[in-house]
């Protein structure tokens, strides 16, 4: 397995976009390419109207991914290792690339599935919190172990997690760093569903069905407005709340959908 092959396969089906993270012989770990990749993939998953879902997942059944690359990208980062090729220079050239790539702090209001295939630990447990779904075969396992090597989950699990799971348990994950199963990740709230390996991939679509056939103007301003008005004051949130509803309301979609439902046809949907 060369260095020839793309790190980051993409397919587009049916306005779904699926992204394969592609070195299970190294654990799917993050590289410089499978960054740029990354990166790539979301601003052309953000900016294309005929996108409305994507999926991230890991090739193989070990591993969806055991974060950043510790013999490639992160001695890259701390200047340990001097760029030797062009994927090197191209995540130097614009590190923002690096945490867009990661969905941290990237601003993106289309609905992202995660299809978690195995092993989701460090970097690659926090991009799962990052995807709005989360789907996971029942083998998978996850954790963020960096305290226990003296470091931080520091790719938006600190922020995420307390506010996705019970205090407690998010406490007890990022600060003792245990490893635990796709069933109690579930149990905890941080899984939709679990289901066996060769039901993943099927399940994910389905989720992405589900959501490519509803209104994509809608979807997108509900994520805009949960985001936006997460941990504000009520008043605040309603604000917000107020501007995303009105931007749907005065829509064609909006229109669109009602009159569907009376006649008794599938809407068709603009985004608009």
């Amino acid at each position: 397995m060369g260095e020839s092959k793309s790190h980051l396969l993409v397919e587009k089906r049916d306005g779904v976009m699926i992204l394969t993270m592609n070195r299970p012989e190294v654990k799917n770990a993050l590289s410089p390419q499978m960054l740029v990749k990354l990166a790539a993939a979301w601003y052309e998953f953000r900016d294309s109207d005929d996108l409305r879902v994507a999926i991230l997942t890991g090739a193989g059944d070990e591993d969806f991914s055991s974060g950043g690359d510790l013999k490639l990208t992160m001695p890259l980062m701390t200047g340990a290792r001097q760029p030797e090729d062009e994927w090197d220079h191209k995540l130097l050239g614009d590190l923002k690339q690096f945490v867009d790539a990661i969905l941290r702090g990237f601003e993106l209001y289309k609905p992202v599935i995660a299809a978690v295939n195995g092993r989701a630990l460090g970097g690659g447990a926090e991009i799962t919190n990052a995807c709005d779904l989360r789907v996971a075969a029942e083998h998978a396992i996850f954790g963020t172990p960096e305290a226990k090597v003296g470091l931080l989950p520091g790719g938006g699990s600190l922020t995420r997690l307390p506010r996705q799971i019970p205090w407690a348990k998010a406490m007890e994950i990022l600060m003792i760093g245990d490893p635990f199963s796709a069933q109690e990740a579930l149990e905890m709230g941080l899984l939709n569903y679990v289901v066996p390996r060769e039901k993943l991939m099927d399940k994910a679509m389905e989720l992405a069905a589900k959501l490519a056939g509803n209104g994509p103007l809608a979807v997108r301003k509900a994520k805009e407005g949960i985001i936006r008005s997460s941990g504000l004051p009520l008043a605040q949130a309603y604000e917000i709340e107020n501007e995303v509803s009105a931007a749907v309301m005065q829509s064609k979609d909006a229109r669109e959908g009602p009159r569907a439902f009376k006649e008794k046809r599938k809407p068709n949907f603009i985004g608009e």
